[in-house]
């Protein structure tokens, strides 16, 4: 190799030597920005979702009341049904309940939300029931994580739906084809779970409940 065909091979520069701390305060204060916008971001978008969930709310109250005229809403306060909340309370923290009224003012029932634990997750549901009858006057799930094509049935399935409609509590859950009375409830079969899970909600809710809207004058 002659002189002219020689070359140098100049060594990489070394890597920048970075302070741990100084590491740290980045990273820190990367964190803390993204958490600022997602604060934002949740506190620009909440109001929207709440408006969406009072709006779903309200429809099915009235799904489960039979498209009553009006209603009011009421407050459970110390073991029993309030027209109003009390003072300097949040009603948003305070459970509440549903009367219909149809034609002539005329009581036709309460729509009452609950929840309790299905196969998947929490499942939240609200249901229509008339005191004087001691009837169900319809259900509907208003959350549920349940499994799709099986679970989800408890809200998609019309005929497992449609059964709550004229039910008597309290409710008890049979196979699919079994039922001989409006007490009994066919579960969906392959989702047993999640249909004792609502046929529970239900019968729970009532033990709760149900006394204090068959008290309310």
């Amino acid at each position: 190799m002659t002189d002219g065909d020689a070359h140098t091979v100049t060594a990489p520069p070394p890597e920048p030597n970075v302070a741990p701390a100084r590491l740290l305060v980045v990273l820190g204060a990367a964190g803390a920005l993204a958490g600022l916008l997602l604060v934002l971001a949740y506190g620009l978008t909440l109001p929207t979702i709440e408006a969406n969930k009072a709006r779903a709310l309200q429809e099915a109250v009235r799904e489960v009341l039979k498209a009553p005229e009006r209603y009011d809403t009421l407050y459970v306060v110390n073991g029993a049904l309030a027209a109003s909340p009390p003072a300097a309370a949040d009603p948003r923290r305070i459970e509440q309940v549903y009367l219909g009224y149809g034609p002539n003012d005329r009581r036709i029932g309460f729509a009452i939300v609950a929840e309790d634990a299905g196969f998947q997750d929490v499942v939240r549901l609200i249901f229509g029931y008339d005191p004087k009858t001691r009837q169900l006057l319809g259900i509907k799930v208003l959350e549920s994580k349940e499994t799709p094509g099986l679970g989800d049935k408890i809200e998609k399935d019309t005929t497992f739906v449609g059964q709550f409609d004229g039910a008597r509590p309290p409710l008890v859950g049979v196979k699919k084809g079994k039922r001989t009375n409006p007490s009994q409830v066919d579960m969906i079969t392959g989702a047993t779970i999640s249909s004792r899970a609502v046929i529970r909600i239900v019968n729970r809710a009532l033990e709760r409940l149900g006394p204090l809207v068959e008290a309310y004058p």
